[in-house]
């Protein structure tokens, strides 16, 4: 097997960290999302239940946001400083 610097497997690890993040996000974005695609009268009953609640789909949009910036920000400096590409 082929090896790889440390470095190079803390931003791939890293990488990934912030993927499972971004994927935590959708998924709790997901009952505005079907309720914004679809719109029937479950999908309504289902977001005034959660929104008795603390549901708050900011907080989804705001964390995938930012993880994905840091994702991108993350992948343009080790492609221009380690790889030699961008």
């Amino acid at each position: 097997m082929g090896s790889q610097s440390v470095t190079k497997t803390i931003f791939l690890l890293s990488s990934m960290v912030v993927w499972l993040i971004v994927g935590a996000a959708l998924m709790y974005l997901f009952p505005f999302i079907a309720d914004q695609l679809i719109g029937s009268d479950q999908t309504h009953l289902w977001m005034t239940t959660l929104s008795r609640g603390s549901y708050n789909p900011t907080l989804g949009w705001t964390v995938e946001g930012i993880a994905l910036g840091i994702n991108v920000v993350a992948t343009l400096i080790w492609y221009s400083k380690f790889e030699g590409k961008v």
